[in-house]
């Protein structure tokens, strides 16, 4: 039985919304309860899932059993909750972030329980890097003290994972395919494991995709220390989603 973390909005408010969360390599669900604490407190309700299991050998199989997770995800029901509230966002990180996106590419939107929109975060390039030890690998994910202690006191978090290739056949899959819904896709502009170039031509090459650089992030983008405006952008989005992606707030006049 696939087991996930829920995070509810408060008592009282209508739930706005169902994101599911797909975590990278080496993390866990715990990875990101902050993050789900947070969209939760806007009346989004989350769900976070294990990490995907990909296989080097087997990625298309990696795809499907991924799909399966999804469409779960998406149909089950918590206690005194019916289904997902639509909008269905898939939020998707590192690895999280490629599986989702090839997933779609390759037309399995059905499959993976018919999200409306994607929000990936911290997709690597299509070159091997080699991380190191694990204060390194502290210092290519993240630089924000909280994050870096919930990762080293979290038993569960596989450390060197960073170092595992990324199937090139998956990586084309997320660069290059359709993902036939609105994406929203976050990079940090300190991420040494990212190919800033190569997200840029995706997201131009997308039919409603927007690409937002967060400033000093490294590549734990979702959990670094701009996490507070982070999580904005992905409710902004998420917001802009419900509206028909018409922007709820435009600048007229501003001094920055």
């Amino acid at each position: 039985m696939t087991e996930y973390t829920d995070y509810f909005g408060p008592d009282g408010l209508r739930t706005r919304g169902t994101v599911v969360v797909v975590p990278g390599r080496g993390e866990t669900r715990a990875t990101y309860a902050r993050l789900g604490r947070r969209l939760a407190a806007d009346a989004y309700r989350v769900r976070v899932v294990d990490a995907p299991g990909i296989d080097p050998a087997d990625p298309a199989g990696s795809l499907t059993r991924l799909a399966g997770v999804l469409a779960a995800a998406a149909e089950d029901s918590a206690p005194g909750v019916d289904g997902a509230v639509r909008p269905l966002v898939l939020v998707g990180a590192d690895t999280g972030a490629v599986a989702v996106a090839a997933l779609l590419g390759r037309g399995d939107a059905s499959a993976a329980g018919r999200p409306d929109a994607v929000v990936l975060a911290g997709i690597p390039g299509r070159a091997a890097t080699a991380v190191g030890g694990w204060d390194e690998e502290l210092d290519v994910r993240t630089a924000c003290p909280a994050h870096r202690g919930t990762l080293t006191e979290d038993t569960g978090i596989r450390r060197g994972a960073l170092d595992d290739a990324v199937p090139q056949e998956l990586l084309t899959a997320a660069y290059e395919g359709e993902l036939g819904v609105p994406a929203l896709l976050l990079v940090g502009d300190a991420d040494p494991l990212a190919d800033r170039e190569a997200l840029v031509r995706t997201a131009k090459s997308l039919g409603r995709a927007r690409l937002s650089v967060v400033r000093d992030a490294h590549h734990d983008v979702l959990n670094d220390m701009q996490h507070r405006s982070v999580a904005a952008e992905v409710v902004s989005f998420l917001e802009t989603l419900r509206n028909e992606l018409v922007p709820v707030v435009t600048v007229d006049s501003s001094a920055w």
